[in-house]
């Protein structure tokens, strides 16, 4: 068995970046991000990407990276959220953003995944969501059809895993990580830890290693908080 582990990002991205390229990239706002291969990726100078992900992290984070450096043509995405350059450069029509209910891009991730190229939903139907797409009625339901995503390249945030590539995803980290860890045609996977293989219970792992085809081991990180919310000390 070819060997998984690589000894840092660039390494772990050589030969798959190329311009045009489309990614998948894991993650919810700060949480669960891989932040090494995004770090990588801005330094490779790769420009005119399509990056399916749930938003591109905030101003200076995250995939907000890539966007600060104008290496994304387009945003697969369901929420803009508090990144102001992701909403600038979407008004100013610097940026082509594909908007996609949330509940629907993860299904089109695991789809693509499992090679479904479509599948009906009722979600959007009636709004822009269902602009340009077939509608389809069942049971007397009018439903839109969907398309599944497929990328180049998985990029994905894990917690443990062992060097055959089983991974466990830690509590909110999971996220989009694992539907984005099948939609592609090479899964990289940045973790927090390595540990021989047989060493984790079958039954506690959530990415079969057979998905993924490459990691790293990214630790230590500086743990963001995108929003601290505190409360006030009671008077004594």
């Amino acid at each position: 068995m070819a060997r998984k582990l690589y000894p840092d990002a660039a390494s772990a991205l050589d030969g798959l970046l190329f311009d045009g390229m489309h990614l998948c990239a894991g993650g919810f706002g700060l949480c669960g991000i891989p932040e090494r291969l995004i770090d990588a990726i801005r330094d490779s100078g790769v420009k005119d990407l399509t990056i399916a992900s749930n938003n591109a992290g905030i101003d200076g984070e995250g995939l907000g990276k890539l966007l600060r450096t104008r290496q994304v043509k387009k945003m697969i995405s369901s929420y803009v959220g508090e990144n102001k350059e992701f909403e600038r450069q979407f008004l100013a029509g610097e940026l082509e953003v594909e908007f996609c209910p949330q509940g629907t891009l993860a299904e089109r991730c695991r789809a693509g995944g499992a090679g479904i190229p479509g599948f009906y939903t009722k979600t959007g139907v009636g709004t822009q969501v269902a602009e340009g797409k077939e509608v389809k009625s069942f049971d007397g339901q009018d439903y839109i059809l969907e398309r599944g995503i497929f990328a180049d390249v998985a990029i994905i945030k894990g917690w443990k895993a062992d060097e055959s590539g089983n991974l466990i995803f830690r509590k909110t980290a999971r996220n989009f990580n694992a539907p984005m860890a099948t939609a592609a045609k090479i899964c990289i996977a940045e973790v927090e830890e390595v540990v021989p293989t047989g060493t984790l219970d079958p039954d506690a792992i959530h990415l079969p290693g057979i998905y993924v085809k490459r990691m790293i081991i990214g630790a230590p990180y500086d743990k963001k908080i995108e929003f601290r919310t505190t409360r006030a000390r009671e008077a004594a």
